[in-house]
Parts: structure tokens; C-alpha cells; sequence
């Protein structure tokens, strides 16, 4: 069945509609509309940091949809304590532009990227938070050994603000990043599947998305969207230039007609289950209908002890039990292993068949990029490797 939407007047065909129903994109094309808008912002001026860039961009392009700006306070309260905008939409974490406080209700502000004016915000919402309340019900701990706890509570300003967003410019990053609406030109009317990364992609990572489109809930014909992040991460992932540039080298080297690869403009917040709901919308609205849910998806460890902050399973569970309300199917990742016996297997038919697992942990793997030692290919592909140890010259 083919489902239509609708941005800016327009009607497309698609086989997954956004999120609300309308895929809300506010970038203007009219340069005399957009000189006059700057215009009224009376040379007030806000410059962007990495983390408020992606989101900029996901609310004036679409990908956040049903939000047409940064959250005001009671879009903000309903989604911190709730997980759902006031109209009862589902939203997994809130959506916020941190600020010194210097800006006044009732004011526009031009955001921009140095020197290229990406939009003007209609100040709505102008407010000091919680952030210890927002941090406890969205990533469901305090302590700044949490990435995400540490990000709200010593990187984000005082204040917040909310209000509507008019697009001018897509930020200029140096990776492609198409908008929801391109990148649903490009997908075929039959089920995507999308799968989510903030890492270099290994072999099992590819075993496992290529074995999603056998999945019982997945119809023939049907793609893997590989739409990795390429926003800020946690302090000690891989830079997203060189991520970029290994999934670049792969796509080549596998070259598959089934796997589409596109690149997301979001920045990671490490939020566990609640991320996870996020992952779905956005995907949604880029016209995905199936998502593969990893183990400990969007998790992290503490900086302290190594120890997990979710179990493995928590995302997993959690997106199983949203996915109806939003229209979106779920893929749970494969166990997957590897035997010299038979590659790649489902670890349950391993042990029923007595075959030992081959393992190479990914410390032990780190190490050997270093010293320059041999990694063998049933765990890495030659193209991604010889990436990452340029990376590490």
C-alpha cells in the first residue's frame, strides 16, 4: 500500500508516512523572504555549536517531525515527564537550544554556522531547567559518569529556549547529509529497513543488517537503510570524519544493490531506551518501516567503573512496546557468531552443534590497529581497517 504525505503544499507518494502525518520541513528558497527575516532579527545573533547544529537541522529539514522549532517549556515538561508532546504524540527525548539567557521572549534570533545564517528562531520559551529532573526521567540516572548526564549538566548553558524555526540554510558539514525528502526519493515503495550506527561497520554488523530483510516481518524486495550518525558522540568514539570515510570505502567494497547508505545530522545523547524511541521517529520520517534494534542500543558505560548503565535488552523491549503506536516494525539483531566450521551463524545453532566461536574482543582489536598487527577478515573488512589505521598515524 502506498501512503502519501505532504511537505510544503506538496504530495508524495511513500510507503511510511512521517511522524503526525506531515513531514515538516521550514527551509525557505525565496532569498528576498529570507534577507527579510534576517532583517528582523535586528543583528541578533546566536552561532551554533556541532550538538545544536544537528539539531537545527532535523527540526527545519524534517527529521523531526511532528516539531516545527526547538521545544518551548510545556512541549518540554510534557516530553521530559511523559515521552509524548502535549497533543499525545510519542517523542522520545526532548529537543532544546541551550542559551546564556541573554535572549527575551517575543525576539527573533539568527542561529548560524560561522559565517552561513542556517535559521531564525522565534523565541516562544525562555527558561532556566531541571536539568537533575530532566536527567533522571530521560536517561534514568543523575551521575555525571553518565555521557549524556555529563553533556546536559556541563557542556549545555542555563537556560533554554523554545519556538519556531524557519529554515535558510542546511548546515555545511563534510559528510552529505540529504533531507528526509531526498532521501525518500531515492528508497523503493517496498519495506526499508533501517539500521543505526555510530561505529565503524565490521562484518558482523553486515551479517546481521543483511539478515534482517529475511526477517518474517519484512516483505521481498525490501532494503537496508544504513544510516549511521555522524554528529557528536561520546568523548572517546571514533571522529565522525573517519566513520564517514570508512562506511564510504565499504559501500564500495560490497558493493550490494540492497543496502542504501545515507548519513544522519544527529547528535547522540547515550539515552538508552528512551534514544531508541528517537532512533524510530527519526527513521520514520526519513521513510523507513522496519528499524533493527541492537543489543544495549544508544548505551553506555560509566567513566568510573566500565559498568553498564542498561541491560542488554532494555532498548530492545522498549521500542518492541512503542512500535504499534508509532507504525514502525522491529528487527531484533541477530546473536550472531563466528565458527571456522560454518561463518557466521546464530549462536543458539553453534552450541547445538558443538562449534566453538571464534572472538576477538574489541580492546584486543584496538590494540592490534595500533602495533600494526594482522586482523583477521572474518571480524573486519580490509577496506574499514585500512581506514581506521590511518586514523591512527
Amino acid at each position: 500500500n502506498i501512503a502519501f504525505f505532504r511537505i510544503s503544499g506538496i504530495r508524495f507518494a511513500s510507503r511510511q508516512i512521517p511522524h503526525g502525518g506531515v513531514l515538516k520541513s521550514s527551509l525557505l528558497s525565496d532569498d528576498a523572504e529570507k534577507a527579510d527575516l534576517v532583517k528582523q532579527c535586528e543583528n541578533r545573533v546566536l552561532q551554533l555549536n556541532p550538538r545544536q547544529l544537528c539539531d537545527t537541522e532535523l527540526l527545519i529539514n524534517g527529521g523531526f517531525s511532528p516539531l516545527e522549532g526547538f521545544m518551548n517549556q510545556a512541549e518540554y515538561s510534557s516530553v521530559v515527564n511523559d515521552m509524548r508532546l502535549p497533543s499525545g504524540q510519542l517523542f522520545g527525548l526532548p529537543v532544546v537550544l541551550d542559551s546564556d539567557g541573554s535572549q527575551k521572549e517575543g525576539q527573533k534570533w539568527l542561529l548560524k554556522q560561522g559565517d552561513l545564517p542556517i535559521a531564525v528562531l522565534d523565541v516562544e520559551s525562555r527558561w532556566r531547567p531541571d536539568k537533575a529532573r530532566e536527567c533522571k526521567l530521560c536517561y534514568n540516572f543523575t551521575t555525571i559518569e553518565h555521557p549524556g548526564v555529563r553533556m546536559v549538566a556541563m557542556e549545555r548553558s542555563s537556560f533554554y529556549l523554545g519556538g519556531k524555526l524557519t529554515g535558510l540554510n542546511l548546515p555545511k558539514w563534510i559528510f552529505p547529509c540529504k533531507t528526509p525528502a531526498d532521501v525518500r526519493a531515492g528508497l523503493p515503495s517496498s519495506d526499508v529497513v533501517a539500521f543505526q550506527c555510530r561505529n565503524p561497520i565490521h562484518r558482523a554488523h553486515y551479517e546481521l543488517f543483511t539478515r534482517a530483510l529475511d526477517a518474517q516481518n519484512v516483505g521481498k524486495d525490501s532494503v537496508v537503510l544504513v544510516h549511521p550518525t555522524v554528529g557528536p558522540t561520546q568523548e572517546d568514539d571514533i571522529p565522525g570524519l573517519v566513520r564517514y570515510r570508512t562506511y564510504e570505502v565499504l559501500k564500495e567494497e560490497v558493493n550490494n544493490s540492497r543496502v542504501k547508505w545515507e548519513y544522519l545530522p544527529y547528535s547522540m545523547h547515550m539515552a538508552g531506551p528512551r534514544e531508541a524511541i528517537q532512533h524510530m521517529i527519526i527513521r520514520k520520517n526519513y521513510g523507513c518501516t522496519h528499524f533493527i534494534i541492537g543489543r544495549d542500543m544508544a548505551g553506555c558505560k560509566s567513566s568510573l567503573d566500565g559498568e553498564d548503565f542498561y541491560g542488554a535488552y532494555d532498548a530492545q523491549d522498549f521500542a518492541k512496546l512503542h512500535a504499534p503506536e508509532l507504525g514502525m516494525q522491529t528487527v531484533p539483531s541477530l546473536d550472531l557468531v563466528y565458527t571456522q566450521e560454518e561463518g557466521y551463524i546464530a549462536a543458539q545453532k553453534a552450541k547445538e552443534l558443538s562449534l566453538k566461536p571464534l572472538k576477538l574482543s574489541g580492546t584486543e582489536f584496538r590494540r592490534r590497529l595500533r602495533a600494526g598487527e594482522g586482523i583477521p577478515e572474518w571480524f573486519a573488512f580490509k577496506s574499514v581497517v585500512e581506514v581506521l589505521r590511518e586514523h591512527q598515524e
